[in-house]
């Protein structure tokens, strides 16, 4: 349907720069599968071992307009190992800075592949500030994707304008709703983002992997109207995989069988799983991780739990890997861990999933919204404490935990614990029933069938996607007429 409408009209020729972290990179490459779906020619400039995930994540033959081009990763220059080329790869600061070195040794060869085959758009993640410099060189548009909510865009360039750096909790004034933080944001990290988010505002506009009704009209009309900068609501984008091998595939390889995964679910009743994930950044000491076991299993309630591996210890015996685990936890076979990466948006979506207990990551966010799925949330480092309040305050489709300790990066030792008690007590709240529980999944239900509407043809995000096209379509024709 959508390439018939799409017409004899010349096809759009659109580059996509991805970030090296899996939640950039999956949304970003969901998002040039959309424009791909339309009938344009896109290119995704990647790296070797970032190419063979995408390889078996895109659906490339659906759609012959979509391509990749590899850029070499300059591994022996800033010393990683060959196939570490991605923030989801590291455990430490150490090898965590040699990535995001690697990221701008990689201007040369992308802008050298760009100059001599220009586009006539390019849409880059805005930790690439020097594509800003590249578009105006070459006289083409840049779109700029973060892969944040335009919420915390917004509470992020509040929080800037009032200079709310002091510690403990504070409420952020200006916005729609009046926003309780209970934790200030690093000022190191504030000042990176608000670096990034500066560039992005000379984009020619900004990509939002969310649809409008979650952030809500009054959140869009107050960033155009307090930065002058336009918004495109195209998502979510997670729903452009249907079938549930299009979801098992979207990332890495699942550490546990698709079929494994599903036929343990299968066997559970309705609403009665709770979904444990913390994303691909973000590790916890093994003090933290026992505090998790012990509150989940108090609560009764079945669960997957996905934990990260730890990397850089494979020399580690099973027993020293494990020894956060309470004696007997995995053998009471009350739940399912898996240890890496899980096939996420197949889980959400499946109907014995119940609640999800995430750090509230935008892609996992925006996923569980997708899934109808009502959320406890456990912030822990970059946007992550403003997506709490959208979820908790705003939409009320969630619940706190009760996370107070606002860190720069996911992992590294941390003051605070949040205990076994708060654990326990938020699993309860959602999952033991009772009129509140009722009322979050009715309102996460109603949320999950706005972004199933959103999407369809004649949905604010379809909508979208189709006046971006138009808009690059004139900036290009425009152009040629000049």
């Amino acid at each position: 349907m959508d390439l018939e409408r799409e017409g004899t009209e010349k096809p759009l020729k659109l580059y996509f720069i991805h970030y090296l972290a899996a939640g950039h990179m999956i949304p970003l490459c969901d998002i040039a599968t959309l424009f791909a779906s339309r009938g344009h020619h896109v290119t995704i400039i990647t790296t070797p071992s970032n190419a063979q995930t995408l390889r078996r994540s895109i659906p490339f033959n659906d759609y012959h307009q979509l391509c990749l081009h590899t850029v070499p990763f300059p591994s022996q220059e800033v010393g990683l190992p060959d196939g570490v080329e991605s923030l989801s790869s590291v455990t430490d600061l150490d090898n965590l800075a040699k990535v995001f070195q690697a990221t701008t040794l990689l201007r040369t060869p992308i802008e050298h592949f760009v100059e001599e085959n220009p586009p006539d758009c390019i849409v880059a993640d805005f930790i690439y500030q020097w594509v800003d410099e590249l578009a105006n060189k070459l006289n083409i548009p840049r779109l700029a994707f973060n892969g944040f909510s335009l919420f915390a865009i917004c509470a992020i360039e509040s929080v800037k304008a009032h200079s709310l750096y002091a510690s403990g909790s504070f409420v952020i004034p200006g916005l729609p709703h009046p926003i309780a933080m209970n934790a200030a944001p690093p000022k190191q990290m504030s000042d990176f983002l608000e670096s990034m988010l500066e560039t992005e505002l000379k984009s020619h506009g900004l990509i939002v992997n969310n649809f409008a009704e979650l952030d809500g009209e009054e959140y869009i009309e107050h960033y155009e109207k307090t930065t002058g900068h336009r918004a495109w609501h195209l998502g979510p984008v997670s729903l452009i995989r249907r079938t549930s091998q299009e979801k098992a595939e979207r990332g890495e390889k699942s550490v546990v069988s698709v079929h494994e995964c599903l036929s343990w679910l299968d066997s559970k009743r309705d609403d009665s799983v709770l979904y444990i994930c913390f994303g691909s950044l973000c590790h916890f000491s093994d003090k933290q991780l026992y505090e998790i076991a012990c509150g989940v299993e108090a609560s009764g309630h079945e669960f997957i739990w996905v934990v990260p591996e730890k990397k850089g210890k494979e020399d580690e015996s099973e027993e020293e890997k494990e020894k956060w685990m309470p004696k007997g936890f995995e053998e009471r076979k009350k739940g399912l861990i898996m240890r890496g990466w899980a096939p996420q948006v197949l889980i959400l979506s499946h109907r014995a999933v119940g609640a999800f207990v995430t750090h509230c990551g935008w892609n996992s966010t925006v996923e569980a919204v997708s899934a109808g799925v009502p959320m406890i949330t456990w912030p822990v480092h970059g946007e992550q404490f403003y997506n709490e309040k959208l979820v908790t305050q705003v939409r009320g489709i969630g619940v706190e935990v009760g996370a107070e300790e606002w860190s720069a990066i996911g992992f590294g030792e941390r003051e605070k614990v949040v205990c076994r008690e708060s654990i326990e007590k938020a699993v309860r709240r959602l999952m033991d029933g009772g009129d509140e529980a009722e009322k979050i999944r009715r309102r996460a239900r109603e949320f999950r069938d706005k972004a199933t509407r959103a999407v369809q043809e004649g949905g604010s995000s379809h909508n979208n996607l189709t006046a971006l096209i138009d808009d690059l379509r004139r900036l290009r024709d425009r152009k040629v007429l000049d």
